[in-house]
């Protein structure tokens, strides 16, 4: 299995990075784009990477922030439509204080040029890969209060936040859009989905902000959950990746690189 970063945060040499986040799943005979980051860049470095993106069997919108979601916008038209899988609260108008933090084009105007398989529940891509849908939040320490807020001022917890879990021979690969929900809460559904509990890999954003108390409790989990490979980006400040780095090594991502994980 291959997993290839379009696009991140940072950037190998003779690729172009941005801050968002979209990956290219190559598994047996499946493929999944997931992601799209906030403008054609994942496209363009697909092309320099030799992907052919655009014929993915399966296109997944982790959740509806800007940064994962605006690149949709450069997707071509086609006939049959586009299939786009991901939660029903990805195109809800959400904001922090007076920045808008949804997608730029409206659910209308999207539904014009795709179709879209919206789903609270896991999608069953194959037998060994799926979307995990509405991550249930279990832990009492990940993502209890955020600024992040709805329309109508409630606060939006990012419920839509989802991400890819595949089972490999040496256990599961994890694939999260930010990780809202937590990485844990990720992790223990992952295998409440998959019925698998051996991590082999955790990667995507983390959405952890500094060297804190919810830092520190999460390092502490994945410790005892003994995940084999960490790839925390995009979402997860530098502090965060400090603490990660001291303890499980963990590795960077950056646009161009390819991950080559066992099927």
């Amino acid at each position: 299995m291959k997993l290839h970063v379009l696009v991140d945060n940072h950037a190998r040499r003779k690729f172009a990075a941005e801050w968002g986040l979209s990956v290219f799943i190559e598994r047996k005979d499946t493929t999944i784009l997931f992601d799209y980051g906030h403008s054609d860049l994942y496209l363009r470095n697909a092309e320099k990477m030799g992907l052919d993106v655009l014929n993915a069997d399966y296109f997944v919108l982790s959740h509806g922030h800007w940064d994962h979601g605006n690149g949709l916008r450069y997707l071509p038209a086609r006939d049959p439509k586009i299939n786009i899988i991901c939660h029903p609260d990805s195109f809800i108008e959400r904001f922090r204080g007076n920045s808008y933090l949804g997608l730029s084009s409206p659910f209308s105007e999207l539904k014009e040029k795709f179709d879209f398989d919206l789903n609270k529940e896991p999608y069953e891509f194959t037998e060994d890969v799926f979307f995990l849908g509405e991550v249930k939040r279990k832990t009492d320490f990940e993502n209890k209060v955020t600024n992040f807020v709805k329309k109508d001022g409630t606060m939006d917890l990012v419920p839509d936040d989802s991400g890819i879990v595949v089972k490999t021979s040496e256990g599961l690969v994890i694939l999260t859009g930010c990780g809202h929900a937590g990485v844990c809460n990720t992790i223990e559904h992952a295998i409440d989905v998959t019925g698998d509990e051996r991590i082999f890999a955790l990667m995507g954003g983390f959405h952890l902000k500094g060297n804190d108390e919810i830092t520190f409790r999460t390092v502490k989990e994945l410790s005892k959950y003994g995940v084999k490979n960490l790839y925390p980006t995009h979402c997860t400040e530098y502090e965060a990746l400090v603490e990660f780095t001291n303890v499980f090594h963990s590795k960077p991502l950056n646009c161009g690189l390819t991950l080559d994980f066992p099927d």
